[in-house]
């Protein structure tokens, strides 16, 4: 790995803490808070590609095991994590490398619409796919309740995919910083 990978990963990492600078928003029902730094999950994936982007956000998540306050609230610890939102916690990692994943692979035809349908799938998709049953889990709610109870969410992490696509596809232009994966053979 190089200096610059690792600069590029604390840097996005150092992101992630600063999005936690912004208020959470506790919503009614719900017993996970809104944040904003699911637009840091996006914005490592779609700008950095999914090795040193996941790599970036599991490092804000080491952060946060360890019980730096990281989170909104000055939050952070292995009790947050064991608590609702730690599904989410845990899922951000692997929703940057899907993110990444997938710009790298349509990185030849990458816009705004490629950019879009990237960060929704690896930035709010995976994200649910894990932190909802785990929430569900931990809060004791039926699978059901959790699921419905979560589509309070949608319109904020719809604006965050629009505002992480609208920067990826910008720095894709000014300073790209992924290289195109090798397109399968058929």
């Amino acid at each position: 790995m190089r200096t610059k990978d690792i600069a590029l990963i604390a840097l996005f990492a150092a992101i992630m803490v600063v999005l936690g600078f912004f208020p959470l928003i506790e919503l009614p029902l719900v017993p996970a808070p809104f944040t904003s730094q699911t637009l840091g999950v996006i914005l490592a994936g779609s700008i950095l590609g999914a090795r040193r982007g996941g790599l970036a956000i599991l490092l804000f998540v080491v952060l946060v095991l360890v019980g730096l306050p990281v989170l909104p609230g000055g939050r952070g610890g292995l009790g947050v994590v064991l608590g609702p939102t730690g599904g989410f916690i845990l899922a951000y990692p692997v929703g940057a490398f899907v993110v990444g994943l997938l710009t790298e692979r349509l990185w030849r035809r990458y816009n705004l619409g490629v950019a879009l349908l990237c960060n929704a799938v690896g930035g709010a998709l995976v994200l649910y796919v894990i932190g909802i049953p785990w929430m569900a889990v931990a809060a004791g709610l039926p699978l059901g309740r959790a699921i419905t109870s979560s589509v309070v969410f949608l319109p904020g992490d719809a604006i965050k995919v629009v505002i992480g696509s609208l920067a990826a596809v910008a720095v894709r232009r000014a300073y790209p910083l992924i290289e195109p994966r090798a397109e399968v053979a058929r």
